[in-house]
C-alpha cells in the first residue's frame, strides 16, 4: 500500500496517515495480521517526523485497528476490526453532519450527496474485490 500525504492540506499529517491505513484495511489492500512498517521506517519512507507516525499508530491502536507486538512489530489487528458501537455511530454522525450541511448550503440535493457516498463506498469496496 502506498501512502500519499498532502503536505499543503489543513488535515494534520497524522490524521492523513490514520485515514489512509483505515482505507487500506477497508479496501483489502491491508489484510488482517499483515505487518505494517515500523514507526522509524514509515517516517523515513514518507518523509515525516517519528512522532507523527507514532501518534497515528497510537490512535489506530486505541481504536482497535492495529496491534503492537514485541516480536512481530506493528500489525493490522489479526482478530478482526472493531465493531460498530453507539459511540462510533455518534462519532460518524457528528463528523458527517457539518459536511452534509455545507453541501446543502452550496446547493447539493439529497441525490447528489447520496451519490457521492455510494460512489466512495463502491470505490473502496471494489479495491477489495479486485485483490
Amino acid at each position: 500500500m502506498i501512502i500519499e500525504l498532502d503536505l499543503q492540506s489543513e488535515l494534520p499529517i497524522y490524521t492523513q496517515l490514520v485515514n489512509q491505513i483505515i482505507e487500506g484495511i477497508a479496501s483489502g489492500q491491508l489484510q488482517l495480521g499483515e505487518p505494517l512498517p515500523s514507526v522509524r521506517s514509515l517516517a523515513s519512507d514518507v518523509g515525516v517526523n517519528l512522532h507523527t507516525v507514532n501518534k497515528a499508530y497510537t490512535l489506530l491502536k486505541q481504536e482497535g485497528y492495529i496491534q503492537v507486538h514485541r516480536q512481530r512489530g506493528v500489525v493490522v489487528h489479526p482478530d478482526g476490526m472493531p465493531p460498530v458501537t453507539e459511540s462510533f455511530s455518534d462519532k460518524q454522525h457528528g463528523e458527517l453532519r457539518p459536511i452534509i450541511a455545507e453541501a446543502i448550503c452550496r446547493g447539493m440535493d439529497k441525490a447528489q450527496i447520496l451519490g457521492i457516498v455510494e460512489g466512495l463506498y463502491n470505490e473502496i469496496t471494489q479495491k477489495r474485490e479486485g485483490n
